[in-house]
């Protein structure tokens, strides 16, 4: 079994990996490569299998929904030091109901979803990190969904800029009110009216 040489993106993945022995790693490290997309890649088509979980190194991007009439609902964004993907078809097998696009230049490390899932069954660590991180995800979806259902606009605007302000210079505000369930033209007045 080989040893990856342990590059800045690896070893970003390996301190996200806390609990795998060194053996486990030098596994779990083979199944990843590094590939890098243009801004406005669609990595994962709506209707199409995730094949891939993805490890982001550089880069923006959501995953989002789109409905017969055009409209868009962008359910997440994802960045440095993130695991993204349509996560929800890769763990299930089934047809993703959502694009996963690149909102600027990216660099992924990647793995096939299919070894991914084989590894965190046969190590106990990594089934671990799996079940946390899931859990952890709903929490924040569960989170997002009271906020966008409950909170008036200006509201919902604050506790983003609270908690993700590094967002509003890297993302196209159209996504982020689309995010936030804002209309754009609202979005923009919050810019100006509020001070965070």
């Amino acid at each position: 079994m080989k040893t990856i040489a342990i590059t800045e993106e690896f070893l970003n993945l390996k301190n996200m990996m806390k609990g795998l022995s060194e053996e486990e790693w030098d596994t779990f490290s083979e199944i990843w490569t590094k590939k890098t997309y243009p801004k406005g890649s669609l990595l994962t088509m709506q209707g199409d299998p995730e094949n891939y979980i993805y490890f982001v190194v550089e880069g923006i991007q959501r995953i989002y929904h789109s409905y017969e009439d055009g409209k868009e609902a962008t359910i997440i964004f994802s960045y440095p030091y993130s695991f993204s993907g349509v996560i929800d078809a890769a763990l299930t097998g089934t047809p993703s109901r959502y694009f996963f696009e690149t909102l600027s230049s990216s660099t992924f490390l990647k793995a096939p979803a299919q070894k991914f899932l084989e590894l965190s069954r046969t190590i106990p660590a990594l089934s671990g990190f799996v079940q946390n991180a899931l859990a952890q995800n709903i929490k924040g979806l569960l989170e997002k969904m009271v906020e966008v259902q409950s909170l008036k606009s200006e509201e919902k605007f604050i506790r983003f800029m609270q908690r993700s302000p590094h967002m509003l210079h890297k993302v196209p505000q159209r996504y982020l009110a689309n995010y936030l369930g804002i209309d754009p033209t609202n979005f923009s007045k919050l810019m100006n009216k509020v001070s965070i």
